[in-house]
């Protein structure tokens, strides 16, 4: 029977390996624009990198709305949406630490440096969101 997981529990998978979310960020029209990124939880904040000119990275200037989720499509299946309004940063140092550490989580500790070399550079944005709402449900098939 599907339970609502705990705030350690949602923590904990999202943070699990190298689960992708889907990001929604809000176009100029009002419509929805959904795209995979890569990310990390770090506290109650959702980190992630983008570039400035990309569909996100224009909508996240214009409407700082987000929604996020995360899931496993193995049964008994589960899922995680969050919610919050996203900060945008140019600051190379923070995009380049980012970029390494989320570089990281993806390709493995010995290829980090690489894709933060590759994405810490300008035009590329450091996006933060602390979450304000959380639906996480588990075991939706048992």
């Amino acid at each position: 029977m599907a339970q609502k997981m705990t705030d350690d529990e949602w923590r904990a998978f999202v943070s699990y390996g190298t689960r992708t979310g889907k990001l929604s960020t809000v176009r100029a029209d009002g419509s929805p624009h959904v795209a995979p990124i890569w990310f990390l939880l770090d506290g109650n904040d959702i980190v992630f990198n983008t570039g400035k000119e990309t569909v996100k990275g224009r909508n996240l200037a214009r409407d700082g709305r987000v929604a996020l989720c995360v899931d496993d499509d193995r049964p008994p299946f589960s899922f995680v949406v969050l919610q919050g309004h996203a900060r945008l940063s140019e600051d190379l140092d923070g995009v380049r630490q980012w970029a390494t550490r989320i570089g990281s989580r993806y390709m493995g500790e010995e290829r980090g440096e690489e894709f933060g070399a590759r994405n810490g550079v300008p035009g590329e944005l450091l996006v933060r969101f602390a979450v304000d709402k959380v639906v996480a449900v588990k075991d939706l098939a048992d």
